[in-house]
């Protein structure tokens, strides 16, 4: 007799984080929120641009639930990409959370205005860091 076992829907995560430190954190806390959560990083603004843009124009990939990302990157910064993202129809619906190192309030406003979803400053410890990635669900389990 087979049993019928529902299947767990993979949860794909786009992380723009350059830092490795960060990323094994970051691959961590997911790991213990979200064990059915994938996660793909990418280390700087050009590369998140080019995984989104062929992903979704080979029709490969569904929007991730959600990105993360980092305002502090090499090539081509959070600020710009966000922008960038924002400004392509193509990514319509796809949240955005900054995790960033800042606690500026002016990156705060800025990124809000120019579409982030939510922004989040680093924390500094494991725990808090516990706390918000279980805080962030509600992006990917409402995402279509």
């Amino acid at each position: 007799m087979t049993t019928n076992i529902p299947e767990i829907p993979v949860i794909r995560i786009l992380i723009a984080e350059d830092d490795p430190d960060d990323q094994l954190m970051l691959q961590d806390a997911f790991r213990e929120v979200c064990p059915q959560c994938e996660l793909h990083f990418v280390g700087d603004g050009v590369a998140l641009l080019d995984y989104l843009a062929t992903g979704h124009a080979t029709g490969q990939q569904q929007l991730p639930g959600l990105l993360l990302l980092d305002l502090n990157m090499p090539l081509k910064d959070g600020r710009q990409a966000l922008q960038d993202v924002r400004a392509d129809p193509m990514f319509d619906g796809l949240p955005i959370v900054v995790l960033t190192t800042s606690n500026c309030e002016d990156d705060r406003r800025a990124c809000l205005s120019a579409g982030a979803d939510d922004y989040r400053v680093k924390p500094a410890s494991y725990t808090e860091l516990l706390n918000i990635v279980t805080s962030l669900q509600p992006y990917w389990t409402n995402h279509d």
